[in-house]
């Protein structure tokens, strides 16, 4: 059994509660979207092939390389072989590839060959596999290209050979896949000290306004709706806190004051209590609580008996006149 001290209201007793089965309708699944994006990462090398006529015999399976570089992210190098790469084509055709010069697997991307017209007509030598899809590298060292590019006797009377220069362009587009989907934002949240709060609280007694006796030992506490600071009566001067108001008004006026005469008074309290030993619940407050449920049954009885003997009445002088 627990009584409650509040300085407004009687004593309350409390010894049981009750609990109720509720039921909800279910949440929505939340539904969240993705989208899968392919797109290429592209670069480009322009090379030039000074000296044309100095590299012929260099060997077949020879070759001069450009500068390495980078598209999507890989390494990537020309190499053209002035008497061809196969032995059995015995340097009848120059051969031209592109090389992955990084480490990579299975690199998936799209390659487009240009040999320039420097005639200023434009008609450029295009190999373009933009148009046809990706070809798939397989590791370091595999090289997309042609074999026969152009046949040596008419690269030397065309166009494409000026001052003894030749004009290689390389265009890489490496493909890339991957999935966008909702952007998640990470909040360190700092660690509650709502414990250590609540715990000075209790400890100074600051603003509590209701205290509990449980087997003589007193605890001061908050009720339900209690604020701290003066109530908007105080401000308007109402007739509740005007005692209240001349009480801090001999103690300072100050809210301080107030909590250090809350807690002197709340201090003897205690020791009075600790030195006369624990206390019981009145028996006076007991009979009081148990004669008024008895009058009230009593009331309840002859309300009922006047009732049916009035029901009597009139069906007897109903019956009988």
């Amino acid at each position: 059994m627990v009584r409650i001290l509040s300085p407004n209201s009687q004593p309350i007793y409390s010894s049981s509660s009750s609990s109720s089965l509720s039921w909800s309708a279910p949440t929505p699944t939340p539904m969240t979207t993705s989208t899968s994006m392919t797109e290429t990462v592209n670069g480009s090398n322009l090379f030039n092939i000074s000296g044309y006529s100095l590299l012929k015999g260099i060997g077949v399976g020879k070759c001069v390389a450009s500068n390495t570089f980078t598209a999507g992210g890989y390494s990537w190098e020309i190499y053209f072989y002035p008497d061809g790469k196969n032995e059995q084509d015995n340097a009848t055709y120059v051969s031209l590839f592109i090389v992955l010069a990084s480490e990579g697997t299975d690199v998936r991307a799209l390659f487009e060959l240009k040999l320039l017209d420097q005639s200023g007509k434009e008609r450029h030598k295009v190999h373009n596999q933009f148009d046809s899809g990706p070809y798939t590298i397989r590791s370091l060292g595999s090289m997309w290209g042609y074999s026969h590019f152009f046949k040596r006797t008419d690269l030397e009377t065309s166009d494409y050979l000026k001052d003894d220069c030749l004009k290689v362009y390389f265009r890489v587009g490496v493909v890339r896949s991957y999935t966008e989907g909702p952007e998640i934002y990470s909040i360190a949240v700092p660690p509650s000290n709502v414990g250590q709060n609540l715990g000075h609280l209790f400890e100074t007694g600051k603003g509590t306004d209701v205290n509990f006796e449980v087997d003589g030992e007193t605890f001061a506490a908050y009720s339900e709706g209690h604020r701290s600071g003066p109530s908007q009566w105080d401000n308007e001067g109402g007739s509740k806190s005007r005692g209240r108001r001349s009480s801090w008004r001999d103690n300072g006026g100050g809210s301080g004051s107030r909590g250090t005469r809350l807690s002197r008074r709340r201090t003897s309290m205690l020791s009075r209590r600790r030195t006369q030993g624990p206390s019981t619940p009145s028996n006076e407050d007991e009979n009081n609580q148990l004669g008024q449920f008895l009058a009230e049954q009593r009331k309840l009885l002859f309300g009922v008996f006047f009732f049916f003997l009035f029901l009597f009445l009139f069906f007897c002088f109903f019956v009988f006149w």
